[in-house]
């Protein structure tokens, strides 16, 4: 599917270049001789015919812009806006994130057609991806599952039995490490959430647990020929969940993101807005009742 802002961008970028390229090889030596032969002939004022012609004037000044921005949003960073709190206490509604486009690979900036390898996703890596069953709708969940994984989620806690091939020494399925930090820092439903400090890999972060709220196994996806919490993953594939793990649609739901889908890292947070407002406020929904500077910073 294609990405639309893109292609406008694309195009603007094309065709204003595309102007300025012609004038500058067709039209721009002509004015400029006609040009010396009226100061020759002591005119002082070119005539309207001979001036810059104003869609020339108008590509020259929005080529370099447009240019920069396709380039940047395209190959560098693109800033997104965190709608939804699945992936607190990491991410909160209101935080605006820059996510890494050349973390995973360079792709077209219209069909996202992958041309050059840079990397992959890392387990507990935070990443932005289309959604597989609405390409056109962005989720950002953190990675948990690699290729080849084997996966459970069981009591709240993640399983993981890394990928292994046939005659290797096989490691068994292991938890992933949680800590308890604090209760009552997030509230959901007049319920606190608990905080838990959890290890993916190398890398430590936070997730928030509600006390007794609990997903049900048989609203799971069901990969054929695993259990009911349990999933394989596929080869180009990432299971992911989100940090408010009973708060988030996530793949215990809909299965895999295929490696076609990602985005890029999401890897700093550039400002953080607050919406909370009395019920009696003036103001619009959404307009800012705060900035949260301390937020400003990396993702972990």
């Amino acid at each position: 599917m294609a990405n639309y802002f893109s292609l406008l961008l694309v195009v603007l970028t094309l065709g204003s270049g595309l102007i300025w390229l012609i004038d500058a090889l067709a039209f721009a030596p002509k004015r400029k001789a006609r040009g010396v032969a009226l100061s020759g002939n002591g005119e002082s004022a070119l005539p309207p015919e001979e001036k810059l012609p104003y869609i020339v004037d108008t590509a020259q000044q929005i080529f370099p812009v447009i240019a920069f921005v396709l380039v940047l949003r395209s190959f560098l960073y693109e800033p997104f806006q965190i709608p939804s709190g699945s992936m607190m206490p990491t991410l909160l509604v209101g935080d605006f994130i820059l996510v890494e486009k050349y973390a995973y690979g360079l792709k077209d900036p219209v069909f996202r057609h992958k041309f050059m390898e840079t990397g992959a996703p890392e387990r507990g890596d935070v990443v932005v991806f289309k959604y597989p069953e609405e390409p056109s709708v962005d989720y950002i969940k953190r990675v948990v599952g690699m290729p080849g994984d084997t996966v459970i989620y069981r009591d709240k806690q993640i399983f993981i039995k890394p990928a292994c091939d046939s005659g290797q020494n096989c490691a068994e399925f292991k938890a992933m490490p949680q800590e308890f930090v604090s209760s009552g820092d997030f509230v959901q439903n007049l319920a606190p959430l608990k905080r838990i400090r959890e290890t993916l890999g190398d890398v430590e972060h936070e997730i928030l647990q509600h006390p007794v709220s609990e997903a049900h196994p048989s609203n799971f996806y069901t990969q054929p020929g695993t259990k009911m919490n349990e999933w394989i993953v596929p080869e180009n594939q990432y299971f992911v969940l989100g940090d408010n793990r009973d708060n988030s649609r996530d793949s215990r739901y809909w299965g895999f993101v295929p490696d076609e889908n990602l985005v890029g890292k999401a890897v700093a947070i550039w400002i953080s807005f607050e919406f909370d407002r009395a019920p009696d406020s003036w103001l619009p929904s959404w307009v800012p009742s705060g900035v949260r500077f301390s937020r400003v910073g990396g993702i972990q």
